[in-house]
């Protein structure tokens, strides 16, 4: 049985990694998780007593405990989801997110280069740090052409900023070092245990309460959707798969306009649950987000072409079962929705 440690695995995309690959038997999963805002055990409540999975709180930059981890329990790969991660929120505070996306990254990178050097050759060679990020690196597309692997740097916000700064470290101790490593892109994911903050669990909880659906600008800008799930399987085929050193972009081909998103979550309420008015009369469109990038597209052709991966989700299909998710686990987003984030607009500051 394999051993990962999994950083950030309580967050969104990191707990249905975790949630998947021990429900499968894959793998043992060791799960750092510093618990902030968007980290919630509550997602992870189904792992309780599971064998497969160990939960440990804490924070990737605490270098003692990580090198205690990896000593104690001698992952054969670290996969890290750990971040800050809502442009939003960075706007406001970018600090957190050098913090967490920079420093943080470099500490992790520094406890595994230390613990795969101890290991014997073939445990060396077997070894992957798979480090996940984001499209929002490459910056803004216009009207035509989509991300590519060897698309240039352009990040626009500091959260893109941070996990660039936080790519070419991976890259760099590749590179200067040896160490095995893996990165993959992905475009904007969507799905089950999503913090209420992003557009459609943050428009789907506010179009059942009956409260304006606040759309940025003129409602136009252009984002690739990809379900968790499917990004999750990809994660997996990287790390079983991937060649050692390469970027994978991962994308749901789903282009949609953020108009299109809401309008598509105001209909399947009101198909679920009718009401005197329909739900798109709540949309209000204001003051755009500073420095929104207009478009996101992913070309996913390689990892499809060399690791046989494809979504298996729609946007229709994905966007029907996660409003179901949110109808059907009503006491999850409860039990976020503590005082720390009730629905307020972020990013504001500027």
């Amino acid at each position: 049985m394999r051993t990962w440690l999994v950083t950030g695995g309580a967050g969104f995309i990191g707990a249905n990694f975790v949630l998947q690959q021990v429900g499968e038997g894959v793998a043992r999963i060791i799960n750092l998780d510093a618990l902030t805002y968007a980290g919630n055990r509550e997602s992870l409540r189904s792992l309780h007593g599971s064998e497969l999975h160990r939960f440990e709180q804490g924070d990737i930059g605490d270098r003692d405990r990580v090198a205690a981890l990896l000593l104690e329990h001698q992952p054969d790969a670290v996969i890290n989801f750990a971040a800050e991660s809502h442009v939003d929120r960075s706007i406001d505070g970018p600090a957190a997110f050098v913090q967490t996306n920079v420093v943080g990254t470099l500490s992790l990178l520094e406890c595994a280069l230390a613990y795969w050097r101890t290991l014997d050759e073939a445990r060396k060679g077997a070894f992957r740090f798979l480090h996940v990020s984001t499209d929002e690196v490459y910056g803004s597309l216009g009207d035509s052409g989509k991300f590519r692997e060897d698309t240039p740097y352009a990040p626009n916000s500091p959260y893109s900023a941070s996990k660039a700064a936080s790519d070419h470290l991976v890259r760099a101790f590749h590179h200067t070092y040896g160490l095995p490593v893996l990165t993959t892109n992905c475009s904007n994911n969507y799905g089950p245990y999503q913090f209420p903050e992003k557009l459609i669990p943050l428009m789907i909880q506010k179009a059942l309460v009956g409260e304006p659906l606040p759309v940025y600008g003129d409602g136009k800008n252009v984002r690739d959707w990809l379900y968790v799930t499917d990004h999750c399987r990809a994660i997996a085929a990287v790390l079983a798969r991937g060649r050692v050193g390469e970027v994978y972009n991962v994308g749901g081909d789903a282009e949609r306009q953020n108009i299109e998103v809401v309008h598509r979550i105001c209909d399947g309420l009101d198909a679920r649950l009718p009401r005197a008015t329909p739900r798109r009369d709540l949309i209000t469109y204001v003051k755009d987000r500073p420095g929104h990038d207009r478009r996101y597209a992913i070309d996913a052709s390689k990892i499809q072409n060399e690791l046989g991966w494809k979504p298996t989700q729609t946007f229709e299909s994905g966007i029907e079962a996660t409003i179901d998710w949110y109808l059907s686990n009503s006491d999850w987003t409860a039990n976020i929705r503590d005082g720390s984030y009730r629905g307020e607009r972020l990013g504001v500051a500027v």
